[in-house]
């Protein structure tokens, strides 16, 4: 039995496409403040102040609504995400982005929503339209425009490509890890302690953290504590509101929308006007993120709910797939 168009339903959508929209525009809004914070701390100091700040919002949230610990079947993912998305991802980029330019680092790391949906797909059961497939390699191209746009002198050392390598495929593979943790537990509950377990791993980092503190001018920790608050507590709670009720491929797509905004955002608050490939890039990210969001014609009519189980093989719900639109490239 069918039915369509439950408004429930279009609500949820609703709510995942803002959700995920917060995500994007807080993490790009990221790269501006990394690059001042970036000059005074290092990789793993920054890192760890930044986890540190987001665990601290996400803790007082959760006292607020009472949440307390999620199950012990969410707990498997949380652990992985935490210790490869939240700590392994944001030091390997912080110390990839010293060694490579910013352009090479995102070409390398705009691997990790390709990486993501080969990997969705093959743990997660999710299919890979074709019209997704197609939408991932044009606005991968545009990354690709946008990075060449943006590299200097092409100087790229292997440790700087190893590093946002693995970025790639920690992101990558954090957000799989982290999507069946959420049929089990709540977005604030997954990403407090998936903060939290990252924060703990980057406890090595907490003499360099105290000693970069007591150089750094006030604008490089303000800004270390913004990305604490936004690009972290705030926008991974929103990503993982719209990850429970879309796929991680899908999700991985939208991801491409971030160079584009860079670019903007660097253009509007840093003055730095871009150049004109630099924009065609950004134009091409977007496109392709359209494609990859789009449907087929004639399956766009209605919602359609079949009753049966809650969930499908690939932890997707049995209804609708909500289509959020628009991460640092996550960060």
């Amino acid at each position: 039995m069918t039915m369509t168009n439950t408004s429930p339903e279009r609500r949820s959508a609703r709510l995942a496409l803002a959700a995920v929209a917060v995500s994007v525009v807080l993490w790009a809004s990221a790269f501006v403040s990394i690059r001042s914070a970036g000059e005074a701390y290092s990789p793993g100091a920054l890192a760890l102040g930044r986890l540190l700040a987001g665990a601290l919002v996400l803790g007082l949230f959760l006292l607020i609504r009472r949440e307390g610990l999620p199950p012990r079947a969410a707990w498997p993912g949380i652990l992985a995400s935490g210790f490869l998305w939240f700590a392994c991802y944001m030091v390997a980029l912080n110390w990839g982005e010293r060694q490579v330019d910013a352009g090479t680092a995102a070409m390398i790391v705009n691997i990790g929503p390709i990486l993501m949906a080969l990997l969705a797909s093959r743990f997660l059961g999710e299919a890979l339209p074709p019209r997704l497939i197609a939408g991932m390699a044009v606005s991968f191209a545009g990354a690709i425009a946008v990075g060449l746009s943006m590299s200097g002198d092409g100087h790229a050392s292997v440790l700087g490509v190893v590093l946002c390598l693995v970025a790639a495929a920690t992101y990558a593979a954090g957000v799989v890890l982290q999507k069946p943790a959420l049929r089990h537990g709540s977005p604030l509950q997954v990403t407090f302690f998936s903060c939290l377990v990252g924060a703990v791993a980057c406890l090595p980092f907490s003499g360099q953290l105290l000693s970069d503190a007591s150089h750094a001018p006030a604008s490089a920790t303000l800004n270390m504590v913004y990305l604490g608050v936004f690009p972290t507590a705030l926008a991974f709670t929103t990503w993982a509101f719209a990850l429970a009720r879309t796929s991680a491929s899908r999700m991985g797509a939208t991801t491409y929308v971030v160079p584009a905004m860079v670019v903007l955002m660097s253009w509007a608050v840093l003055d730095e006007v871009p150049a004109v490939l630099t924009l065609v890039g950004g134009a091409i990210c977007l496109a392709g993120v359209a494609v990859s969001r789009s449907r087929p014609r004639g399956s766009g009519g209605g919602v359609t709910v079949t009753s049966g189980p809650a969930s499908s093989a690939g932890g997707e719900p049995s209804g609708p797939t909500p289509d959020p639109h628009p991460g640092e490239r996550v960060n």
